[in-house]
């Protein structure tokens, strides 16, 4: 029997809101705000291209489960494309746009194989190969119950036997745990393949049979680093080839710049220009998170008398109109014993806090200070515990905001 091919993608996330951006020029967060639409696009144009005998998408093509108008007829449209050159697609709906949401209804051609909320099997016959392929869409939000029992084991392996799953292993944390599994409970299906989805971080969880998180095909937040993308999968009884296809429109990235022995700030601003010149070559359009390290006594001086803020905004200035873009989201300076952290969306908020003195502070702090049970468990608040306050405080802020 002939090698089938196809491609293996998840989490789409089509028209994610990208939240957490502040003070970007309208063009710069136009090229963010469609990324997804781009990186999408990227794919179709490579099956179009290339043909593979059929793609996967395993759960959350849209980012929500009112599924927006725009991203369902971008989504509808692509689909129609395949259609039109045979290519087939099997999908899933995943906890972000699963199947009791409500939402504007796009009928997709019949090359498209949409799997309901029971576990199923679409079987195709590729060259003569049989070609079986399991899974399920996601009934409501909140699936917590183990599904694998749901799949079928495989007894005729002269069929291909492919496993889709948007789901995490029951010991993984980084995501919501929904859909749990073990890989055990996967091998004993003794599929060929397991395409997975949900996490958002690429990883092979085993090599032979493959068990593959792809991860998202576009980085969404500054916590989702580096190249993103699919799996271009060719698959036979004897043999598997994975490929992973890069296709962030925009790339989340952190860039690090050394400052010691540094005095002058030409120096510094001539350093950041350098490094984030090389991560524009490598890396084309990005988010970048710049890290000045090693600010030793005599680098800490450019910061005595220009604001975190001030020296942030002269290096977006400095990157403005350079094509393709390279947005510094966020400024972080290292030295021997602190670490701070800065963007325009807490300056209000930190600028404030810095004019309360420390009567101010124990106004505010007051319902800590005078409660019954616990002031008699508290030291009397000095200005190093403000100091202390206040950074944590900066930092809380600057982590939330990213968060949401």
């Amino acid at each position: 029997m002939s090698a089938i091919r196809f491609f293996h993608m998840a989490d789409l996330h089509l028209d994610s809101p990208f939240k957490g951006l502040f003070g970007l020029p309208e063009h710069n967060f136009k090229k963010i705000r469609t990324s997804t639409f781009e990186a999408f696009n990227t794919i179709i144009d490579k099956a179009i291209q290339e043909k593979p005998d059929f793609l996967l998408i395993v759960g959350d093509i849209y980012d929500g489960e009112n599924r927006s108008l725009q991203a369902q007829r971008r989504f509808q449209e692509a689909m129609e494309k395949l259609f039109q050159h045979n290519i087939p697609v099997i999908l899933s709906y995943g906890n972000h746009d699963h199947l009791n949401g409500s939402w504007t209804r796009f009928a997709l051609p019949s090359n498209v194989y949409e799997l309901p909320a029971e576990t199923s099997v679409v079987q195709l016959n590729i060259r003569g190969q049989q070609v079986n392929i399991y899974g399920f869409s996601y009934s409501e939000r909140h699936v917590k119950e183990s599904k694998i029992e749901s799949y079928p084991i495989a007894s005729d392996q002269h069929v291909l036997h492919i496993g889709m799953l948007h789901g995490s292993e029951f010991s993984d944390t980084t995501h919501a745990v929904y859909a749990p599994f073990t890989k055990e409970q996967l091998l004993e299906r003794h599929y060929h393949y397991w395409a997975l989805g949900h996490i958002h971080k690429r990883q092979l969880l085993h090599q032979n049979p493959p068990i593959v998180y792809p991860g998202n095909i576009q980085s969404r937040h500054r916590k989702e680093q580096g190249i993103k993308g699919f799996y271009d999968v060719t698959l036979s009884q004897a043999s598997i080839e994975l490929d992973f296809i890069p296709t962030s429109a925009v790339v989340y990235n952190t860039v690090e710049v050394d400052c010691k022995n540094m005095f002058h700030a030409n120096e510094l601003l001539k350093k950041c220009e350098e490094a984030l010149s090389l991560n524009r070559q490598a890396y084309g359009a990005s988010v970048v998170e710049l890290h000045l390290k090693n600010i030793d006594e005599h680098a800490s001086s450019l910061f005595e008398h220009a604001t975190v803020d001030a020296w942030l905004e002269t290096i977006r200035e400095a990157e403005e109109g350079i094509e393709p873009m390279c947005w510094v989201q966020k400024l972080v300076l290292h030295t021997s014993s602190t670490l701070y952290e800065h963007t325009a969306a807490t300056k209000s908020v930190a600028n404030l806090m810095e004019q309360w003195d420390i009567s101010a502070w124990k106004d505010i702090l007051k319902d800590l200070y005078q409660h019954a049970g616990g002031a008699r468990f508290i030291d009397p608040l000095t200005e190093q515990d403000i100091k202390a306050l206040m950074h944590n405080a900066q930092e809380l802020l600057a982590e939330e905001i990213q968060r949401t």
